[in-house]
């Protein structure tokens, strides 16, 4: 499962769809201000590129309301880029020199005077300022005073079958304020208007798996059902838990100890609690120690309907339950953002830095690169700019599309895993076996093939691609230091001949058919909230994984933080017992699995579909010896955690 802005549950037979939400981000792209006019500095990528001479629509009424946010792009945002690099890189001298949160704000954010000049600027075109936080600079007013204060008209557009309003132009901001406005959002209105609502929806319907299972990989063949490669297949397992996780990547005596993760999400759901510390007695993990678990809400959520709030609340539980299983002693704190929005999503990110909340933050959630804009791609670098100089490592999911050919008909890599300053996690098919043994991984990449109506036969085997790690080559995101001598050449020049950006850097877990078990309270058919458990993936599995696994390697460190992590994965790419090489054929020939399912995602009541998935096919991507735009530099191995100790 991962939260996107497009929402999929990978595994799931009803997939559930939330709107795109235009504009994730293009890292690596500071805030362009070329010349607008003498008078005026444009605020780049403020112009959607929906918003053309054909869809013109006309002007918008003078009258119509606008809520905007300037963000502020602070005194020194190019030392600010420098200093997160320096205190990343294992071969600075400043490696781990981190910064306090006021210390940061001090040296990098913005002055008195550049926030007094902003607000002078809005206020004298007309605007009001509703709120003023260290990021931005919050307005409200009609159109009249927005378009007075960005240099633009605004006017209504056609956009499918729909209209919104959008600049007519590139906004800009007064050439006087010298750099201070980092870009402004909320012009422009797509893709939806807001349902505020202040009460959370209940739990979803509830989803079970049904068996036969596999105790671990292999443990019960498929015996009476067709063949596989030529063998017969095991069913899929009822779900790996955290002494089978831990097993397979190397956690030996570590547990998180005196280490803080946070998770990144929006919403929250209402029986998180409760279902951990169900989950954890019920599956053999460290039961949660008092204040253990925290959670950080806002007052007021909004979009519950748009954003299909409660469907997010299986990915708070997979989130928590996986970090806890693996990292078991780690403290975990919960930040949910108020909608599934960018600017929400923004003031999540930046509560963690600002209160310095965690060294270690796991987000599972994203969207496609071309929804991607200048604008609140120079918003979201600022903020991991901001807590790599803190100490701050942020970790996302790829995604659960594969090369998003299938689902977008581009093939493209998701955001905000792009980011040349985050760790981009992707995915694998993991195999542990008997007494908890690591037996080989793939890239996670499925094939499904239902069985025949005479059961003599896989229809069409091994049938059509459904889900699949999220990777590839960003078009937009120059090629990061670290990625240099690691990453194959042919990949990094796919899309430029100069070199780019390749997702992802490390994988673990993901494939929903060698998944995780989960357990959260969900609807029942006769209206009842009860807990139930089930098997669940995507890269939203990977994520937290990987992030409990980077708080074992900083416990073994002494309880340093590592940071903005990937120049230190790279620099221990190719050391001896430190990752998995994960490859597509670990055996010599094919994999599968058999699945049994519920017609109806509950009961036997509308009968069983019986399938087999199979492994490491994942759309164009390959999982192959050294790097791959699958699995990056491979999932952790017995030696990772134990690479950072200091000797």
């Amino acid at each position: 499962m991962r939260s996107n802005r497009v929402k999929v549950r990978a595994g799931v037979s009803m997939a559930a769809t939330l709107p795109m939400i235009a504009g994730a981000l293009a890292l690596g792209i500071p805030a362009a201000h070329a010349a607008d006019s003498p008078a005026r500095d444009a605020l780049k990528g403020t112009r959607p590129a929906w918003a053309t001479a054909k869809a013109d629509k006309g002007a918008t009424s003078n009258n119509a309301q606008v809520k905007a946010r300037v963000y502020l792009a602070g005194r020194d945002s190019a030392g600010l880029a420098a200093y997160a690099k320096a205190v990343s890189d294992p071969n600075s001298p400043l490696y781990g020199k981190f910064l306090k949160p006021k210390q940061a704000e001090a040296r990098f954010g913005a002055t008195k005077a550049q926030v007094a000049a902003v607000k002078s600027w809005l206020r004298s075109a007309g605007l009001t300022v509703t709120e003023v936080t260290s990021h931005y600079v919050a307005v409200s007013g009609d159109v009249a005073a927005a378009e007075k204060a960005f240099g633009t008209q605004l006017h209504n557009f056609a956009k499918g079958s729909k209209t919104y309003r959008a600049p007519a132009k590139t906004a800009s901001a007064p050439a006087a304020l010298k750099g201070a406005v980092l870009t402004v959002t909320g012009l422009d209105n797509a893709p939806h208007k807001a349902q505020h609502k202040d009460q959370l929806p209940p739990p979803d319907a509830v989803f079970k798996n049904s068996g036969p299972f596999s105790s671990y990989y292999g443990s019960k063949i498929a015996s009476t059902l067709p063949d596989a490669y030529g063998q017969k297949a095991p069913y899929a397992i009822k779900g790996y838990t955290g002494e089978q996780l831990r097993s397979a990547y190397g956690a030996g005596k570590y547990t998180g100890k005196h280490v803080r993760i946070a998770i990144t999400d929006a919403y929250a759901s209402p029986t998180i609690a409760f279902d951990a510390a169900k989950y954890a007695k019920k599956n053999g993990d460290a039961a949660w120690k008092t204040g253990q678990l925290h959670q950080s809400l806002p007052k007021n959520y909004t979009k519950t309907e748009e954003c299909g709030a409660a469907g997010w609340y299986g990915e708070e539980t997979l989130d928590v339950e996986a970090v806890h299983a693996v990292a078991p002693a780690a403290d975990v704190t919960y930040v949910g953002a108020a909608s599934c929005y960018d600017d929400d999503l923004l003031d999540s990110l930046s509560k963690i830095v600002d209160g310095h909340l965690a060294d270690i933050v796991s987000n599972s959630w994203g969207d496609i690169e071309a929804n991607q804009t200048p604008d609140l791609a120079a918003a979201y670098d600022q903020v991991f700019q901001f807590g790599a100089v803190q100490g701050i490592g942020f970790y996302f999911s790829s995604g659960d599309n594969g090369d998003e050919v299938a689902n977008t008909g581009v093939k493209q890599v998701d955001t905000p895993a792009n980011s040349a300053w985050v760790t981009a996690v992707g995915g694998t098919s993991l195999a542990v076996g008997k007494g908890d043994k690591y037996q080989w991984e793939t890239g996670w990449g499925t094939e499904k093939a239902s069985l025949s109506a005479d059961g003599k036969s896989w229809t069409n085997f091994p049938g059509a691609y459904t889900s699949g790690a999220g990777g590839g080559t960003s078009r937009t995101v120059p090629q990061p230091y670290y990625q240099k001598n690691v990453v194959p050449k042919a990949l990094a020049t796919a899309n430029n001949a100069a070199g780019n950006r390749v997702v992802p850097d490390i994988a673990a877990i993901a494939d929903p058919n060698t998944g995780f078990l989960v357990g959260q309270t969900q609807t029942f058919p006769d209206g009842s909230q009860q807990y139930s458990e089930y098997r669940i993936g995507g890269t939203s599995l990977a994520a937290p994984v990987i992030a409990a696994v980077q708080a074992l390697a900083q416990e073994a460190r002494g309880g340093k933080a590592l940071g903005f992590a990937n120049p230190a994965i790279y620099a221990k790419y190719g050391k001896k017992g430190v990752f998995h090489d994960v490859t597509d054929n670990p055996t010599g020939s094919g994999l599968a699995v058999v699945r049994i399912d519920f017609v109806n995602g509950v009961d036997a009541a509308d009968g069983l579909a019986t399938s087999v998935r199979s492994l490491g096919k994942d759309s164009s991507l390959s999982a192959v010896k050294g790097y791959d735009d699958v699995t990056g530099v491979g999932s952790p191995a017995n030696g990772y955690v134990q690479s950072y100790r200091r000797h």
